[in-house]
């Protein structure tokens, strides 16, 4: 007690409480009493009101951030306490750090420590040397209680008998077993996830298909009563959480995800839920217990799903886009390795090109390949076709059958949820009968219930008897003609009811990849099929100029010649007038011809570029002879004169020379006599 001197009692006592965990708080009362009891000590010491600090109840002290502990330095640091009073060190600090840095500060201002052992005062040698032994004993007492518990749960994991906590769709079983849970509409909902992501093959699109039927997926509470399961509408991490879990596939998995550590502010931070590759967890035991796949189709699934990923890297195939490209993340360069972009030009996105775009993208450097991508889908679907013929009556039948399987599946769901509807209905009807109906506080609560269970009925019968009526079953003329379209898969390929999204699917199902290169003459295509064979196709290249909407080369001669001869606006009025169009069917213009002749390089049309040649045209030719039109075209037709015209309406090119060996004619009011020697002349008086 000489310890104590009056400079510590002029000071204020503080008596700090704290408990690790949450837990604790719940069921270890006697702890925190024993704690709140310091207070009384200090009062026996000498200290009239102590202040208790309990802000770190709940929290643990292995190096987390504890703002009572920091109230408490912060008041040491002023000079305000004379003692600090707790349980033992290990309630202070459960790491050196804060220990002897609480023990610098007490030794610096002269505040002493007080357990239920004894008093300390950290200036003394001694006690310095016996509070850091007490802090050394709390902090190894932690890692052994730590090493431990650790050592004892991995036990457990090996032996696949440890469960935090059980996954929707399964309930305990004992004390260190799982099995399915004996609701049948849980098992449903589970199940109806795997089976339409094996047929969309998307989680995305599972999702979009839950949400628009209105299916209602298993979510599990916890209450007071314990476990609980609800039903809501599923969000998309509920969907990918149900396929990519191993224990839906029977396996029990433990380690799938770790902890990390950083330091922040100088205080230590842990963040958990990071996500561990395969090979990194603690435990993996397959066909643990009964699960609603097969192991093999997880596997196949969770590849799947790693490939439908965009942006996960060159080797990932990337999910079934929207768009009209037939081989998005399919193609892969035979060059350099990597996975081909796509790109659409045009109005409307019409022209797709194929190009390998990482080294640019990643080094700067040129571009390995780009091809366009219309000949190539058609070189590809077609070979597809060939090989899947032999196949279409059956993937009509499967059509079929998984059309009625989709509404089968929505109406059981539906009478799943009437019957649970049903259920809650009755039990609220019997909980009103059975209260005594003069007890109007409960009994207009309990006639409220049973009257929004009622409600619920009527709503699950309107929506069991509405299913399937916006989609009636075939009629025998729909199925045969279904059945034709199977036996004629390419017409069913082009059918205008047919999506690019379900041509991709198709184009997926059967191949692995495409690896493509690049010569001057062709594309060299490498077909690899999922069952590990190999086909080789070759595509031409298309030339400059030579597109689906590139004019004939009838067009681009007749376009060459007059391009000699008149200017651009009077070529679109020729063209016109003969009925020829452009590439895409429209009329011509002085701008499209422009454009036209840019193209293919042919030179503007000069003035005086003919007379340079010595041609005439067929009006300069009669001015020359001093006769009409007509009288120049019955000289060229006799052979007298010699012209070319590149087609009908188009200027006649006459050569100069020709018209100098011929003689004006002379004016005369009787006209040219003509050449027959039977005509006879007839003078009128």
């Amino acid at each position: 007690m000489s310890k104590i001197a009056s400079e510590h009692l002029s000071r204020q006592a503080f008596v700090y409480v704290r408990q690790s965990t949450q837990d604790q708080l719940l069921h270890n009362h006697e702890s925190r009493r024993r704690q709140y009891g310091l207070a009384a000590r200090a009062q026996q010491l000498g200290w009239a009101e102590p202040i208790v600090i309990d802000d770190d109840l709940g929290r643990s002290g292995g190096g987390i951030a504890r703002p009572g502990f920091e109230r408490l330095l912060v008041a040491i640091c002023e000079g305000r306490v004379g003692i600090v009073l707790a349980v033992e060190a290990s309630r202070l600090a459960r790491n050196g750090r804060d220990w002897h840095t609480l023990l610098e500060f007490c030794g610096l201002v002269g505040c002493l420590l007080a357990d239920e052992d004894g008093l300390y005062d950290p200036r003394l040698p001694n006690d310095r040397l016996l509070l850091g032994m007490k802090g050394t004993m709390s902090e190894m007492e932690l890692s052994v209680l730590r090493q431990r518990s650790l050592e004892a749960l991995h036990q457990k994991a090996q032996r696949g008998e440890l469960f935090f906590h059980v996954a929707v769709g399964y309930v305990k079983v004992g004390r260190d077993r799982i099995a399915k849970d004996p609701d049948r509409r849980i098992q449903q909902a589970i199940g109806l996830v795997f089976r339409k992501f094996a047929e969309f093959q998307s989680i995305r699109q599972v999702h979009l298909w839950l949400r628009r039927e209105g299916v209602l997926m298993p979510s599990v509470e916890s209450d007071d009563d314990g476990r609980r399961v609800i039903w809501k509408a599923p969000v998309y991490n509920t969907v990918r959480g149900l396929l990519t879990n191993p224990v839906y596939a029977g396996a029990y998995a433990f380690g799938r995800t770790a902890s990390r550590i950083t330091v922040e502010n100088g205080r230590k931070r842990v963040s958990r839920g990071h996500r561990r590759d395969r090979e990194e967890w603690d435990v993996l035991i397959v066909d643990h217990h009964e699960g609603y796949v097969a192991w093999e189709e997880f596997e196949r699934n969770q590849r799947l799903i790693a490939d439908n990923a965009n942006c996960r890297g060159l080797m990932a195939r990337g999910s079934v886009r929207r768009g009209e490209a037939m081989l998005a993340g399919l193609l892969r360069c035979g060059h350099c390795g990597r996975r081909l972009h796509v790109s659409y030009s045009g109005n409307g996105g019409f022209c797709v090109r194929y190009s390998c775009r990482g080294a640019h993208l990643n080094h700067g450097t040129q571009t390995c390949i780009s091809f366009g991508g219309m000949r190539v889908d058609a070189a590809v679907s077609a070979e597809v076709l060939r090989l899947l013929s032999p196949l279409g009556v059956e993937a009509a039948l499967m059509a079929v059958a998984e059309r009625d399987a989709a509404i089968a599946d929505t109406r059981q769901q539906s009478e799943l949820a009437l019957t649970q509807a049903r259920y809650e209905a009755n039990l609220a009807r019997r909980q009103y009968d059975a209260v005594d109906p003069t007890n109007r506080l409960v009994a207009a609560e309990l006639e409220q219930r049973w009257n929004t269970r009622l409600a619920e009925v009527q709503r699950q019968e309107e929506r069991f008897a509405a299913i399937g009526m916006d989609k009636p079953s075939l009629s025998p003329t729909e199925r045969e003609r279904l059945l034709s379209l199977g036996a004629d898969l390419p017409t069913a390929w082009s059918h205008p009811g047919v999506t690019a999204e379900t041509r991709k699917r198709i184009l997926r199902a059967v191949l692995e990849e495409i690896v493509v290169t690049l010569t001057k003459e062709r594309i060299e295509l490498l077909l690899h099929w999922r069952g590990g064979d190999h086909t080789s196709l070759a595509v031409p290249r298309n030339r400059i100029g030579q597109h689906r909407y590139s004019s004939d080369v009838e067009v681009q001669d007749l376009i060459r010649v007059l391009s000699r001869q008149q200017t651009d606006g009077a070529i679109a009025a020729t063209l016109n007038r003969l009925g020829i169009r452009t590439g895409r069917g429209n009329p011509w213009t002085e701008m499209r011809v422009r454009s036209f002749r840019h193209t293919y390089h042919i030179p503007v049309y000069q003035l005086g570029e003919a007379a340079e040649r010595g041609e005439l045209s067929l009006e300069e030719a009669a001015n020359r002879l001093g006769v009409s039109k007509m009288t120049v075209l019955r000289l060229i037709r006799e052979g007298t004169l010699s012209g070319n015209q590149a087609c009908k309406g188009a200027p006649w090119a006459i050569p100069e020379a020709q018209i100098a060996g011929l003689e004006p004619a002379k004016s005369s009011s009787k006209g040219p006599r003509t050449s027959d020697p039977m005509q006879q002349n007839l003078d009128l008086q």
